[in-house]
């Protein structure tokens, strides 16, 4: 885990200056796939691997960063911040201040150092954790207030139109709006929310395959074209029908017969992936855990039959989850072709399952994972 210690240390003996300490997490999806673009409904959890961001005010009119994860520090005075991403780690922190700039926030110099262990490149959005973080960090040196939603709101703004990412709300929400020990129900449409609980036996186990397949990006954009193909479809049906959120299990019997078979299955997940996602909030609220494992197995087969995203390697970590003690579920979690799985497992058998999974998969694949022990952290705040 990170040292709240360190990282005040770094600050002062690089800028002189005590600091104020804000922290955002990394998350974990827990279920709901491909269902953001849909307006549908996702169910992260925020971890505690994450980021620090140390903050102290400049009085010359300008600002600098240094990121101890890449030992490297940019400048700028205020009047000539860069107006577009060089695709450096400081786009982040950057685009930030561009977006709290266009919201009419006025920002002084400031001095931030960052440092975080969200693993990078395994899917658990290590980039909503820096944005978050500096921006709540840059806020706390200005009048400016703003609720959880809307700094979420602000953080996927700069993270589109400044980084140029095309993300959606998930990742810079649950870094602003998780709590410890729970999950969160995000409705993608309206962006309300409700907490599901976590009981606290239980453990977040992440497996990353160490598999990220080539073609990832190119059947990602076939997917989003074939699930807005569907979507027109039943919409000429039923006009109410706006994103696929909006669609039933019953359109589909009714007029499936009408699509391309790879657009019906491509439906069918998401359709039914936001009925299980619900379903999951519910079971937790209600401590029912063989139900929430069920679904988990179940959104998987969805992810790898229907959506057509899984691969041969995350699935033999499924497989061989499922017959570990203490497993409750276990599914392929971010946006597919390869990556990492997630796992809820009792918390008494969390060191065995982890080892049994590593060595099984080593066996299977020749392929070492990397396992990462969480628990449902807080959203970010002041240290």
């Amino acid at each position: 885990m990170l040292s709240v210690t360190v990282t005040r240390t770094l600050h002062s003996q690089r800028f002189g200056q005590d600091s104020a300490l804000f922290v955002a997490p990394g998350r974990v999806n827990l279920i709901g796939e491909h269902t953001d673009y849909a307006e549908g409904f996702v169910m992260p959890a925020a971890i505690d691997f994450a980021t620090l961001a140390a903050i102290c005010p400049r009085d010359d009119k300008s600002v600098a960063i240094y990121s101890a994860n890449f030992d490297d520090q940019i400048a700028y005075p205020l009047d000539s911040l860069p107006e577009k991403a060089s695709r450096h780690w400081s786009d982040y922190p950057l685009g930030v201040v561009s977006v709290l700039r266009e919201a009419g926030v006025e920002i002084p110099g400031f001095s931030l150092t960052l440092n975080g262990d969200v693993p990078l490149g395994a899917g658990l959005s290590s980039s909503a954790s820096v944005e978050v973080a500096s921006m709540v960090a840059i806020l706390s040196i200005t009048s400016a207030k703003f609720t959880p939603p809307e700094v979420a709101k602000l953080c996927q703004r700069a993270e589109n139109h400044f980084v140029g990412a095309s993300t959606g709300i998930m990742d810079q929400f649950i870094a602003c709006c998780g709590a410890e020990d729970h999950a969160l129900l995000l409705d993608c449409r309206t962006l309300e929310y409700r907490l599901a609980p976590i009981p606290p036996d239980l453990s977040i186990v992440i497996a990353n395959s160490m598999v990220k397949h080539s073609h990832a990006g190119g059947e990602y954009n076939i997917r989003r074209s074939e699930v807005e193909e569907g979507t027109q479809l039943l919409r000429s049906h039923r006009p109410e029908i706006k994103r696929l959120r909006d669609a039933t299990v019953d359109d589909l019997e009714r007029w499936g017969y009408e699509m391309r078979p790879e657009v019906l299955k491509r439906c069918r997940h998401i359709i039914t992936e936001n009925e299980r996602t619900v379903a999951a909030a519910d079971a937790l609220e209600a401590d029912d855990l063989k139900t929430l494992g069920r679904l988990m197995y179940a959104a998987h087969a969805s992810y790898r039959d229907d959506f057509e995203a899984s691969c041969p390697e995350v699935d033999i970590l499924v497989d061989l989850a499922a017959k570990e003690t203490g497993c409750i579920g276990a599914r392929l979690t971010g946006g597919g072709f390869g990556g990492c799985t997630v796992n809820i497992v009792e918390k008494a058998q969390a060191e065995a399952f982890s080892w049994h999974l590593r060595e099984g998969y080593r066996q299977a694949t020749e392929i070492a994972a990397d396992i990462y022990l969480c628990h449902a952290s807080a959203g970010a705040h002041q240290i």
